[in-house]
C-alpha cells in the first residue's frame, strides 16, 4: 500500500479514528493489526519473514537481558555469544534475500575470469519491501540491550509493534528502541496541535512525492534510459534534476511517515535537514538519511574504531563505513562504488584540509563569507550529484559508459535535445519549475531558522483552514484524475 494512493487515503483516517475511539489496553494491539496488514498489502508472504525477524530478536533480547539480572561476572561471553548468534542469524536472512544472487553472480563470474566454470542460475528470491530497514531496525536494538543502553521489551505485542509500526515499516527512519519503544508504551491520547502539525507535515510530503519527484523522473528517465541519443550537457541535467528528484521521493516519504505518526500522538526521529545547502561531504551525510548514517556511525564506524587510531585508521574505518552503506543500498556494484565514491570524497576532504585552509588566508576569503560558503555548497552538490548518477544507472557499466558518451560528445550539437522533448508538456514543465523553487525556498528559509508552520498559524483561522481545505482538495483531485493509474512507488521502497 503506496502513502500516495488512494487505499491509503482510506486506511489511514480508519486507523486513526478508530485507534482514539478504541481502550487504552487495546490500542497497542490495533496498531499491530493494521500494521501488519499495511505491509500485507504488497505481498501476504512477507508477514512470515518480518515475523520471524521480530520473533527472533525478541528472544535474543530477553535472553541478554535475563543474562543481565543474574548479575554474574561470567555470564559475559554468553551475552556476547547471544548477542553474535541473533544479529548473524537476523543479518543471513537479509543476504538469502537481497544478496545472495549477487554474491554467487559475482563469484561465478570472477571465477570464470580465473578459468573456473560455475554457473549460476539464481534463485529468484522475492525481496521483500523495506527488509534492511526492519532489519537494522532489531539489531540496533539487541545492541542496545546488550550494551545495557535499554532494557530488554518484556512485551512482545509491543515490542512487534516497534519493529512493524506501519508508518516508517518500508522505508524509515530506522528508529532507535529508547525513542519508539518508550512511546509505545504508554498511547497519547488525542493532541489536537500534534495530529494538525502531523497532517500539514505529510500534506509537505506528498507535494514532495507527486508534483516534484514523480515529474522530475518523467524527465530523468526520459534520458537515462536512451543517454546514447544525448549530449552531456543533456545527461548533466538529468542527473542535476534526478539528485532533486531522490531528495523529494525519499524526503517526501519520511515527511509522511513522521506526520501520520505525529497524528498518532508518536514522534519519529527527524531523517532528513536541509542536505543540499551542506558545505561538505561530511556534513551532507549528517543532513541526508540521518537515522541510517547514525545507525552506521554508532553500530559500525565507532566499534571499528571510529577517529581515535590515527588518520590512516580513520580513513580505513570511513571507507568500509561506506563500501557497507552503498551495498545496503542495493545488491549491486553501482552501489557499492556509489559508497566508495562518498567514501573517497571525505577522505580526500580530510588530506587536502590544510591545503585548503592555508589557500583561503592567501586570498583573504573568510570562511564565514557569503561567497565562500556558496562555493562550498555548490561544490559539495555537484559532488555528490556526481556520485547520483552511479546511483540512478542499472549498473556500474551502465553509468561508466554513461560518463564516457558524455566527455566523448560534449561538443556534437546533433546531440542536442529540447527539454520539451522529455516527456513533460510546457505547463507540466513551469508546474515543475515553480514547484522547485518554492522547495529551494523552504529549505533555505528553514535554514534560517525560520519556521513557516509558525508565521501559517498567524493568519485567521478561517484563512488558514481554506488554504489547508484547498490544499487537501487539489491533492483529493490529483489522486482521483489519475485513478487506475499505477502509482509511483517511492524510490527507497526497493532497499
Amino acid at each position: 500500500m503506496l502513502f500516495n494512493s488512494i487505499p491509503f487515503l482510506i486506511f489511514f483516517p480508519i486507523v486513526v479514528g478508530i485507534y482514539f475511539l478504541l481502550p487504552q489496553k487495546v490500542k497497542q494491539m490495533w496498531l499491530l493489526l493494521a500494521s501488519y496488514y499495511f505491509y500485507m498489502s504488497w505481498n501476504a508472504a512477507y508477514a512470515l519473514l518480518i515475523f520471524g525477524v521480530t520473533f527472533l530478536s525478541y528472544l535474543g533480547g530477553r535472553m541478554i537481558g535475563a543474562l543481565d539480572e543474574t548479575h554474574v561476572p561470567e555470564q559475559g561471553k554468553k551475552r556476547a555469544w547471544c548477542l553474535g548468534i541473533c544479529v548473524t542469524v537476523v543479518f543471513l536472512l537479509l543476504f538469502v534475500f537481497k544478496y545472495l544472487d549477487f554474491a554467487m553472480g559475482s563469484i561465478s563470474r570472477i571465477l570464470k575470469i580465473a578459468g573456473i566454470s560455475l554457473e549460476w542460475s539464481g534463485v529468484s528470491l522475492l525481496l521483500p519491501v523495506g527488509i534492511s530497514f526492519y532489519t537494522f531496525q532489531a539489531v540496533g536494538y539487541l545492541v542496545d540491550v546488550y550494551r545495557r543502553e535499554t532494557k530488554a521489551e518484556k512485551s512482545f505485542l509491543r515490542y512487534a509493534l516497534f519493529i512493524s509500526f506501519f508508518p516508517q515499516l518500508v522505508a524509515g527512519p530506522i528508529e532507535r528502541s529508547g525513542n519508539l519503544l518508550k512511546q509505545l508504551e504508554t498511547p497519547k491520547p488525542f493532541d489536537y496541535d500534534m495530529a494538525k502539525n502531523g497532517l500539514l507535515l505529510m500534506l509537505w510530503g506528498f507535494f514532495e512525492k507527486i508534483w516534484i519527484a514523480d515529474q522530475a523522473a518523467i524527465m530523468v528517465n526520459t534520458v537515462y534510459e536512451q543517454y546514447e541519443n544525448y549530449s552531456a550537457g543533456m545527461i548533466v541535467f538529468a542527473t542535476i534534476l534526478f539528485g532533486i528528484q531522490i531528495y523529494c521521493d525519499f524526503g517526501g516519504y519520511s515527511h509522511i511517515a513522521i506526520g501520520a505518526a505525529q497524528v498518532l500522538g508518536i514522534r519519529l526521529r527527524d531523517n532528513f535537514r536541509q542536505p543540499y545547502l551542506a558545505e561538505s561531504v561530511r556534513e551532507f551525510w549528517r543532513r541526508w538519511h540521518i537515522s541510517l548514517s547514525g545507525w552506521f556511525r554508532d553500530y559500525l564506524y565507532i566499534p571499528l574504531g571510529g577517529s581515535r587510531r590515527g588518520k590512516a585508521a580513520t580513513y580505513r574505518n570511513l571507507m568500509i563505513t561506506f563500501l557497507i552503506s552503498g551495498l545496503w543500498h542495493g545488491a549491486s556494484w553501482n552501489y557499492v562504488f556509489w559508497g566508495a565514491l562518498h567514501g573517497a570524497y571525505q577522505i580526500a576532504g580530510g588530506v587536502t584540509k590544510p591545503f585548503r585552509e592555508r589557500l583561503g588566508e592567501k586570498i583573504s576569503l573568510e570562511r564565514n563569507h557569503p561567497v565562500s560558503r556558496f562555493l562550498r555548497i555548490l561544490v559539495t552538490f555537484l559532488f555528490c550529484d556526481f556520485a547520483w548518477l552511479f546511483f540512478r544507472a542499472p549498473s556500474l557499466g551502465y553509468g561508466v559508459f554513461m560518463v564516457r558518451h558524455g566527455l566523448e560528445n560534449l561538443f556534437h550539437p546533433y546531440l542536442n535535445r529540447n527539454i520539451f522533448s522529455l516527456g513533460l508538456e510546457g505547463m507540466q514543465l513551469l508546474e515543475l519549475v515553480i514547484a522547485i523553487l518554492v522547495l529551494i525556498a523552504v529549505d533555505v528559509l528553514h535554514e534560517r531558522g525560520y519556521r513557516l508552520r509558525e508565521q501559517v498559524e498567524k493568519f485567521p483561522v478561517v484563512w488558514r483552514w481554506s488554504g489547508y481545505l484547498l490544499i487537501l482538495t487539489v491533492f483529493v483531485l490529483f489522486l482521483i484524475q489519475n485513478y487506475g493509474r499505477a502509482a509511483a512507488s517511492f524510490i527507497y521502497f526497493q532497499f
